[in-house]
């Protein structure tokens, strides 16, 4: 079975301990989903940035959690 996980990083790319617990998803969409009614939370626990990786391989990122950082 596949899962879809986030690595939550501080700015200068080391692991930082997420604010929110996630949990281990079975699709992309539910990962994104959940990152998306977290973030602010996750940004205010000292998370800057993600990675959301398909089991072991990485799909994106870093992606930042500041909203100023999100190109329009």
């Amino acid at each position: 079975m596949v899962t879809w996980i986030w690595r939550f990083e501080k700015a200068d790319g080391t692991e930082a301990e997420p604010a929110v617990e996630p949990e281990e998803f079975t699709t992309q969409g539910d990962a994104e989903s959940w990152l998306g009614e977290h973030w602010r939370d996750l940004l205010e626990g000292g998370a800057e940035q993600v990675r959301l990786f398909e089991d072991e391989t990485e799909i994106y990122g870093p992606m930042s959690l500041r909203a100023e950082d999100v190109e329009a």
